[in-house]
């Protein structure tokens, strides 16, 4: 009887083709096959790469019977590779229910890392404090979409999302709402690619810099959500921080506490603690950069 193959997880570059790893080069050479989400877009890859080998479409709508027939493959010894259209398979993508599978059957899966949008990100985001959760995709429901968030509002990290163009609008509506405007979002768009743009600014801002440049929706997104910070703790609201930050870019502390004051009608003590624990901040992320 034949020893099983492998199953080789295989990361493709999320848009610069320089970004492919010798490594995956290497297996994508040596497999039998390659199992591929979209076969049309994975043969324009391994032509620039000048590999030829044969190609199974595996998607979302036919992975459950697809591992099956791999299964079979695997066991009478052919190794094979599995590729999604930009990425890491099994990541926000197909693949897991094939990698599941093959790995209950008792056969060998090894992954082969390379770029990814989410590492990529929050990279370039700066975001100083600590540790994040990865979402993936929200639910395409407004509805659906605004009950997760509010389940993932308390958590203390970075939240990262996956978003579409054609639902970025309305996504980033969502996040305002329901997570308010004085926290900061980071929207990473077409990373690697030609139009590559990363830009952060308050949630409260973000809806209008989308809109005031089409393009600026266009191509897929990494949305990071930075934790709440030090203000927020202290029982202000989204617009009394969303005030005293802007104030705090234009004026002296003092005068921005006391400016503050006057508009919001908060305690001067409170605004002043939240204004230090802001400077902090900037000077903690100025520091690590």
């Amino acid at each position: 009887m034949n020893e099983a193959g492998i199953l080789y997880v295989v990361a493709t570059p999320i848009g610069n083709l320089g970004d492919v790893t010798q490594r995956a080069l290497a297996t994508l050479q040596q497999v039998d096959a390659i199992a591929a989400e979209d076969t049309r877009h994975s043969v324009g890859l391994l032509r620039h790469f000048g590999i030829s080998k044969p190609l199974l479409a595996v998607h979302e709508h036919n992975e459950q019977q697809s591992a099956q027939g791999l299964i079979k493959r695997l066991l009478a010894g052919e190794s094979i590779a599995l590729v999604t259209d930009a990425g890491t398979p099994a990541v926000s993508d197909p693949g897991a229910v094939m990698v599941q599978a093959v790995r209950q059957a008792g056969i060998k899966v090894v992954p082969v890392p390379g770029a990814s949008a989410v590492i990529a990100a929050l990279s370039a985001a700066g975001i100083t404090q600590p540790g994040f959760y990865f979402e993936g995709f929200l639910p395409a429901s407004g509805s659906q979409r605004r009950k997760r968030l509010q389940t993932l509002k308390p958590m203390p990290a970075t939240l990262v999302f996956y978003e579409a163009p054609h639902r970025i609008v309305e996504c980033v509506q969502d996040l305002h709402d329901v997570l308010g405007g004085a926290r900061q979002l980071t929207l990473a768009r077409e990373l690697t690619k030609t139009f590559e743009t990363i830009h952060t600014c308050l949630l409260t801002d973000a809806l209008e810099w989308l809109k005031s440049d089409p393009n600026q929706q266009r191509g897929e997104f990494v949305l990071l959500v930075h934790p709440d910070t030090q203000e927020k703790a202290q029982g202000l609201d989204d617009e009394t921080v969303r005030i005293l930050r802007r104030l705090l870019q234009e004026l002296p502390l003092k005068q921005a506490v006391a400016l503050a004051t006057d508009i919001t009608g908060h305690k001067k003590n409170e605004l002043y603690e939240a204004a230090l624990a802001h400077k902090a901040e900037n000077l903690q992320k100025g520091s690590d950069e």
